[in-house]
């Protein structure tokens, strides 16, 4: 990943923090994009502002980059919320905060920053799913409708921008050690992590070393395609 430029979104802790971190090891230069950040550099690199549910934002920060740069190499559409509640339950605002940063905000940093990968006839795209859009989840309509809906968007990616050289992936993560998770009931996790293959719980480096490798050289010939890092969750 030599010199290449990365822009990871939600990349203010957990998996986002986690792949910048592995990426800057690898030798590219990232730009890491979260609502918590001040224009900043943090552990190496360069941390923006940036609000994905706002196309003007987006659209702003791509341009800066770019004058910087002049390139971007690797999209990671990382950012992602929850706000759980049963059907009967979930607000309309729940379900609407999901589907904004989860579904459009992929929508809006894609459609900012592919027209230059078209341009230069080259870039990769990682877009973060999860498991839960291959089995549903109780109480995360919103979450899965947004997660099932990123894989979606893949596929129509891949089609549609492989004629410019552009691969396009998702990674489908399992039960992954982050603060989100922390808001999974003890006994509920305990009873998902028994039926996974290897009964224990992911790192957010294992997502990390999963996107790293789908951004590489070594994936030229993989599009379209939704890589499970989950330990043997979904078989």
């Amino acid at each position: 990943m030599e010199g290449k430029v990365v822009v990871i979104t939600g990349a203010g802790g957990g998996i986002g923090e986690a792949a910048a971190k592995a990426f800057l090891k690898a030798g590219a230069i990232v730009y890491g994009w979260d609502l918590r950040f001040r224009e900043d550099a943090i552990n190496g690199f360069s941390a923006m502002a940036v609000d994905i549910r706002q196309p003007e934002e987006v659209q702003q920060a791509v341009r800066k980059i770019l004058s910087a740069e002049g390139k971007i190499d690797v999209l990671i559409n990382n950012a992602g919320i929850t706000r759980d509640a049963r059907l009967e339950k979930m607000t309309m605002e729940q379900w609407q905060e999901v589907i904004d940063v989860n579904l459009t905000g992929v929508f809006n940093c894609t459609k900012a920053i592919a027209p230059h990968m078209i341009e230069r006839k080259s870039g990769n795209i990682i877009n973060t799913s999860s498991v839960v859009a291959h089995y549903g989840n109780y109480g995360q309509s919103n979450y899965v409708a947004s997660k099932s809906g990123v894989i979606g968007l893949t596929k129509v990616w891949a089609r549609e921008l492989g004629k410019h050289s552009i691969r396009v992936n998702a990674v489908a993560p399992g039960f992954i050690a982050t603060d989100m998770i922390a808001t999974v009931p003890e006994k509920v996790l305990d009873q998902m992590l028994q039926q996974s293959a290897l009964k224990s719980m992911g790192t957010p480096e294992d997502i990390a070393n999963a996107y790293l490798f789908l951004a590489s050289d070594a994936a030229r010939f993989i599009t379209a395609h939704t890589l499970q890092v989950d330990g043997g969750l979904v078989i």
